[in-house]
């Protein structure tokens, strides 16, 4: 376990103020319509002293205080950040109850809201601080030229946090005049207690992809890369685990005892990692949208927690997931299965490539450490 012994700052230094064993802090989270489980809420329920009451749809993972939500949703077209929806209820919360009000991307409608709701708070005399979470990698986002995208984003240039999970966030804020002096970065984690190696890695040349099962993360792809990979490994087999528009495609291949799939649905996170420690070789193929590009990939991260070496395409900036040993390969379908093909006919490989990425995501995403250097990036700013 790659923890630390207590809270340390976001250079690695110890937390002090609040983070450190003062009062608690009271955070009001604002969630999209079509929130992840598990991801950025939850991370702020565990930094430390972080009391978290969350706007959501459904119930969200963790110790979090939970007002249940609808949102005024004219058009469904976008999802997550582009989500064309505000949240309703925002307006009767209280601000006394709060020291911070956070969300999910500049461009989001909800954070715009909550722009608002904090500068109505301030108006009345109250001290509530805004923060914004952030993966976006894309300097010219053409969202932010949209009504009311664009206003939402302009909303918060007075934040006074704005978080950023990839390295590629801080470029983008800084190439849209937003203050370095607010701006910290502190990537993500995963919980190295549930994705852990197999006791053994797995002999047989099995590659599993668990994803989204949309045309942005490839899966269609990566179906193509491994009818090529059984030309010249012909045991190998693909297990996908994942939902999305192109399941149907997912089910008619693992329909066909020919072409090796297996689907295996929908998992929770101990389904995932038992999933992940399952197969030999991970494997996505993901590809730019017109208004989204690859920013991380916590599945990267997973995989690499239980490790698993990674075979995949270049997009966006996921090489600051993907380590010097995995393989990241053009955005061609011959490319993917050379590529799968030469992990695994290679196990020695496989197993060095994975024990290193095991060692990384130990160093540097376990999770209890980087909610910790959250903690202290807020700690920082209530300064």
């Amino acid at each position: 376990m790659g923890g630390v012994a207590g809270p340390v700052s976001a250079v690695g230094g110890p937390v002090t103020g609040e983070a450190a064993g003062g009062p608690d802090r009271r955070m009001l989270w604002v969630s999209l319509p079509d929130q992840r489980a598990r991801r950025e809420v939850y991370w702020m329920s565990r930094m430390p002293h972080t009391r978290v009451t969350a706007l959501a749809t459904a119930a969200p993972d963790g110790d979090i205080t939970w007002v249940p939500s609808t949102y005024v949703r004219p058009v469904s077209r976008f999802v997550e950040a582009g989500a064309f929806a505000w949240v309703r209820g925002l307006g009767g919360q209280d601000p006394a109850a709060y020291d911070w009000v956070a969300s999910l991307e500049l461009c989001s409608l909800v954070t715009g809201q909550a722009s608002r709701w904090r500068r109505a708070a301030r108006r009345k005399g109250g001290r509530v601080r805004q923060a914004v979470v952030t993966w976006e990698n894309l300097p010219d986002q053409p969202l932010y030229r949209l009504p009311p995208y664009r206003q939402a984003v302009d909303s918060c240039r007075d934040a006074d946090l704005l978080l950023c999970m990839v390295d590629a966030a801080r470029d983008h804020l800084l190439d849209n005049g937003f203050d370095d002096e607010r701006i910290t970065v502190v990537k993500p984690g995963v919980d190295t207690e549930v994705f852990v190696p197999a006791a053994e890695p797995v002999a047989e040349p099995v590659v599993v992809f668990c994803s989204p099962l949309a045309p942005n993360k490839g899966i269609d792809r990566v179906l193509d890369a491994m009818r090529l990979v059984r030309r010249s490994v012909p045991e190998a087999r693909l297990a996908v685990a994942g939902r999305g528009p192109l399941q149907g495609l997912v089910e008619a291949a693992a329909a066909d005892p020919a072409t090796g799939v297996s689907y295996a649905g929908t998992l929770d996170t101990a389904g995932v990692a038992a999933f992940l420690r399952s197969g030999a070789v991970f494997t996505t193929a993901p590809r730019p949208t017109w208004k989204w590009t690859e920013q991380l990939g916590l599945a990267y991260l997973e995989a690499m927690s239980c490790g698993l070496p990674v075979v995949t395409t270049a997009c966006g900036t996921n090489d600051e997931a993907v380590t010097p040993g995995n393989e990241i390969v053009p955005d061609d379908v011959e490319a993917l299965a050379a590529a799968l093909v030469g992990m695994l006919r290679d196990p020695a490989r496989r197993a060095a490539v994975g024990a290193a990425n095991h060692d990384h995501v130990l160093a540097h995403h376990d999770l209890a450490t980087q909610c910790a250097r959250m903690g202290a990036a807020f700690a920082a700013a209530e300064t």
